[in-house]
């Protein structure tokens, strides 16, 4: 589920906000839904032009669309792994693509994009996960150089142990695992995602591309 918002004159696109750290964002900035498949080029490209068509102009993107899954690479079947790029990896690179456009044209965008902690310290038992959101971040950075001289922003927020549905499936003692290798010994709130991602799209951000915020409560630092 996808949304796009009008916020302070500004029009956001939000990939993944029927739930989670995406709806989290959603209450922050309100709006209308609008379903599309971030796997599909075309659907992508037409959802970014419907936005423009019905509102005129597009400044923000935050690419928070994403599905999670685990098990050994031994035993990872090839239609599970090519669902995990599709979604994580390709769905960013084809909402970048469509929203790139319009904020080249208009000299001006803030993209977000959500990676993940393992993406950068890895974890046994998610590689496919891990592989697509390392993508993310040469993505993010290699965006960032790229459309920077049009006034364009790319930053990515790294989260890890998020109360969402994609981390309800871990059993309480993995969770408790997990929390006492915490500093701040408690997991995450999306609202502490949305709260990163706010701030990359708000003016005191104007100065800041191709970073990461890791999210994650010092859990990796």
């Amino acid at each position: 589920m996808t949304s796009g918002y009008t916020t302070e004159g500004k029009v956001a696109l939000i990939t993944g906000s029927s739930r989670g750290i995406g709806r989290a964002m959603a209450v922050k900035l309100a709006g209308a839904l609008c379903p599309f498949d971030v796997a599909d080029r075309n659907a992508a490209k037409n959802a970014v032009e419907k936005i423009l068509k019905d509102k005129g102009r597009l400044d923000i993107l935050v690419n928070n669309a994403g599905i999670a899954a685990s098990g050994l690479i031994m035993r990872m079947p090839e239609a599970e792994w090519t669902r995990m790029i599709d979604i994580n990896l390709k769905g960013a690179l084809n909402c970048c693509q469509a929203a790139s456009r319009p904020m080249i044209r208009q000299r001006w965008g803030r993209i977000v994009n959500v990676t993940s902690v393992v993406a950068e310290a890895g974890n046994s038992g998610q590689a496919g996960y891990a592989a697509a959101k390392a993508g993310i971040l040469g993505l993010t950075k290699s965006l960032a150089r790229e459309l920077g001289s049009r006034n364009i922003c790319v930053n990515a927020v790294s989260p890890r142990l998020i109360e969402t549905d994609m981390t309800s499936s871990l059993t309480h003692g993995e969770k408790e695992k997990l929390r006492e290798q915490i500093p701040l010994r408690r997991a995450g709130r999306p609202e502490d995602v949305a709260g990163a991602e706010l701030f990359l799209i708000s003016p005191q951000a104007d100065y800041i591309t191709g970073q990461v915020i890791r999210i994650n409560g010092g859990l990796y630092m």
